[in-house]
């Protein structure tokens, strides 16, 4: 239960869903973790279950300011951030291309990508200091695919792909690695908000997901080894690499043959 002892870590859009389980399966490995979020209340509540291994920051990801706050913090608190998890994000769903507004495809950008962008920026001097870091950015399986309906989000998504093999290139001798995790469908809080804030019955995980190879869902904990193995040292030859935890979802289409 260390594989990340002495490691500290940031981990955005923590309060909830696939972020809280990082941050928990975070600090039971061995780190130390700031969560951040802008839902305050369930970040603190958070947090406190963590006891005195992980602390709340309220945080807008879009702010250049509260990204210097929350790394200042880190080390003011914990002495060094080791590890960035850029897990942050925000989905419209359902809406067309032409139909879409230009607010609302800026505000998942903003989101979704340039909090990406800003986080890499405010973390990677501290980690060039130490010589050491990684930095894991939670892509989708729309950073390598299209989903209709879904074209900032997608859009959104490709970028953060293609910004992390770019970090990959420029720091990975200096010791920091940076890699892209993609989940397939994973029930969260986000994902509930389409589905009325309640989980998918039988039937309708049975529509959503029968054409994939594992034909479900995942948990969010589901998630969150594979973002703990990217942030340990024992991913030390990885970088710059697509990680994809989807159930099959991209590996093609379930025939109505195949073995169940």
């Amino acid at each position: 239960m260390d594989r990340l002892a002495g490691k500290v870590a940031i981990i955005t859009g923590a309060a909830r869903g696939q972020g809280a389980a990082e941050a928990r399966a975070f600090v039971g490995e061995g780190a130390r973790v700031v969560a951040t979020d802008i839902l305050d209340e369930e970040g603190r509540a958070l947090a406190a279950s963590l006891g005195g291994s992980a602390v709340y920051l309220h945080h807008d990801v879009r702010s250049e300011d509260d990204w210097a706050a929350v790394v200042g913090e880190a080390k003011q608190r914990f002495g060094s951030v080791d590890v960035l998890v850029n897990n942050a994000g925000i989905l419209v769903l359902g809406t067309l291309t032409h139909q879409m507004t230009l607010a609302d495809y800026r505000r998942v950008i903003d989101v979704n990508q340039v909090g990406v962008f800003l986080g890499m920026k405010a973390v990677i001097p501290t980690m060039l200091e130490q010589r050491r870091g990684s930095i894991v950015n939670i892509s989708s399986t729309q950073g390598l695919t299209g989903l209709s309906g879904t074209v900032a989000y997608t859009a959104s998504k490709f970028a953060v792909t293609g910004m992390t093999k770019n970090a990959a290139l420029e720091y990975g001798k200096a010791g920091i690695r940076v890699n892209s995790v993609h989940p397939g469908g994973i029930d969260t809080p986000m994902t509930r908000v389409f589905q009325g804030g309640r989980a998918l019955t039988p039937q309708e995980e049975e529509a959503a997901y029968g054409m994939t190879a594992l034909g479900r869902a995942a948990s969010a904990g589901e998630v969150a080894p594979l973002v703990v193995f990217l942030a340990s040292d024992e991913s030390a030859y990885c970088t710059g690499a697509e990680f994809v935890i989807d159930g099959g979802m991209t590996a093609g289409t379930v025939m109505p043959f195949a073995r169940a």
